[in-house]
């Protein structure tokens, strides 16, 4: 007993230590972001082809910090993933360790693709297909704020949902799901997809059907693939 809550204490510090880890360079990302939030701004900006507004005198300031913030844990994501890699690997097994190894450049690659497709496409047609219901006697005025949240989300939500392929490839080398398990239960992810994306996009339809599609078609991907691995 005594044991045990020595190595429970022992855990805790070093998930303690990992924590401090992340959040000091998650910090330090932050203040060098900072430094060129105008940049990350336009980068972030340019799917819009209109001026955004602001409507409280504190919102460039809490939009350049939120900048800031969103550099920052992108441009930690390398160490963030080394760090949750170094405390998960302590409970691993050899085999899950080697799996993890594998498919980690694979995660990396499909969260910039997620975020790619997001950036280059759905955004943009997106919102060229949102305005349009505004007629050419409406003209936009979307605050800055807004928009920030807009792009964040659906940059964020679709790099983690273009990582499914690679959750049920793991899963089924892990022996957890079957590729016939995952055909049975279509109808059931079907319906779960459209929940995701209705949770993880703006409420708005058309948005939400931009994220289902892709989805859909990763989750036929990943049954294919699951198809490949088992055998």
């Amino acid at each position: 007993m005594q044991i045990k809550k020595m190595s429970l204490i022992r855990h805790m510090e070093e998930l303690r230590r990992r924590l401090i880890i992340c959040i000091l360079t998650v910090l330090g990302c932050s203040i060098f972001s900072y430094l060129y939030s105008d940049k990350i701004l336009i980068f972030l900006k340019r799917p819009f082809p209109h001026s955004l507004v602001f409507i409280a005198p504190q919102e460039p300031f809490i939009i350049t910090l939120k900048v800031a913030i969103f550099g920052g844990i992108i441009f930690a994501l390398p160490m963030l993933t080394y760090q949750v890699w170094q405390f998960v690997s302590s409970g691993l097994k050899k085999k899950e360790k080697r799996y993890l190894l594998f498919y980690s450049p694979f995660s990396l690659l499909l969260f910039l693709s997620g975020a790619s497709f997001a950036y280059f496409l759905v955004i943009p047609v997106g919102l060229r297909f949102l305005l349009s219901f505004g007629g050419s006697f409406l003209q936009p005025m979307i605050s800055i704020s807004k928009y920030l949240s807009f792009i964040t989300l659906m940059i964020f939500a679709f790099g983690i949902v273009f990582e499914l392929p690679l959750v049920f490839l793991f899963l089924t080398r892990m022996g957890i799901v079957t590729p016939q398990f995952l055909a049975k239960k279509r109808k059931v992810f079907i319906i779960a997809i459209f929940v995701l994306a209705a949770i993880l996009t703006p409420p708005d339809v058309f948005t939400q059907i931009l994220l289902a599609a892709p989805l859909l078609i990763l989750y036929e991907v990943s049954i294919w693939l699951t198809k490949i691995v088992a055998h």
